[in-house]
């Protein structure tokens, strides 16, 4: 598992009847691939993954696998309990995955020997590749630069760090205690040129989704410090890549991916699709985008 590049934080397209539809699934991923993509994850927050049941999760792994045509897929491990977490991480180990992208547990946020038991034991349930999603922000849960590093001494297979508590001053710090020893990924769109300056070298991305070849022309950009380049096509992408960054990221994404035709804006319940001033504002800045786009070589979605 090489951890680098851009790593799309999958949507997962239901139908009208709000069942998974696997075969429009398919497509997206090798297309997102065929944009210069280095991976897929499948089951985060982006794909809606508390609204799976296990033998949903179990399926999106082993199509987004398939799909994948050996490029890694990386499955996102959730779930309330510490047992299912660990049944999910070896479902991943069957159907194929290269890695696993560890959450803290869903409801409970837990004290660090509480969340510590956790993770070690997803870590341990595999011998998959292993990335910590830090999230504070919608999880209630801080990994700290402190307990990263005393998790990377005491596992092997820990071998990344999505790190989405927004503040970029947090890849220096992990860095500064753990060396090369962790690959660290942006987790949050609107902070990727910051983060890649401060020294990560992943991006687990959301508006990718419809934006393939944008997202991956930035990183480069970004990685090979082509300023100038960057900026201007930042510029560009920021309104769009801020959307990440709400509560209603998941709408949202799915709302430009219906606008670009690149996907649905099906959402299941909780959660409902946008509408009124939400809905016309986020149209307003895809036609924004659409107009003023920038010319990016990439390649169209499939029809």
């Amino acid at each position: 598992m090489k951890w680098s590049g851009v790593m799309p934080a999958m949507t997962t397209c239901f139908d009208e009847r709000l069942q998974v539809d696997h075969s429009f699934m398919t497509r997206h991923a090798r297309w997102m691939l065929a944009n210069g993509c280095t991976g897929i994850i499948s089951l985060g927050s982006l794909g809606e993954a508390a609204t799976l049941n296990f033998a949903e999760k179990e399926a999106i792994l082993r199509n987004v696998t398939a799909a994948a045509g050996g490029a890694p897929a990386v499955a996102a491990i959730s779930a309330l309990s510490t047992a299912e977490a660990v049944a999910l991480a070896k479902a991943a180990e069957q159907a194929g995955c290269a890695g696993l992208m560890v959450l803290p547990p869903y409801v409970y946020p837990g004290d660090w020997r509480e969340t510590k038991v956790h993770v070690a034991a997803i870590f341990r349930a595999t011998k998959l590749s292993g990335m910590l999603y830090n999230n504070p922000v919608s999880y209630g849960t801080d990994f700290v630069p402190e307990q990263i590093a005393e998790l990377a001494e005491e596992h092997e297979n820990f071998a990344a760090v999505k790190e989405s508590s927004t503040d970029v001053r947090r890849v220096t710090a992990i860095r500064a205690l753990s060396g090369d020893r962790l690959k660290i990924f942006v987790g949050v769109d609107d902070a990727i040129v910051e983060g890649i300056g401060a020294g990560a070298v992943g991006w687990v991305a959301g508006l990718v989704n419809a934006f393939p070849a944008e997202s991956v022309a930035l990183f480069n950009y970004a990685m090979n410090g082509e300023r100038e380049k960057a900026f201007e096509l930042y510029r560009w992408f920021l309104p769009l890549l801020r959307m990440d960054t709400v509560p209603k990221f998941v709408q949202l994404i799915k709302q430009v991916q219906q606008e670009t035709g690149t996907g649905c804006a099906w959402v299941r319940p909780p959660r409902l699709e946008v509408i009124g001033e939400e809905l016309e504002a986020t149209r307003a800045a895809v036609q924004h985008a659409m107009a003023t786009r920038l010319a990016v070589r990439g390649t169209a979605f499939p029809g």
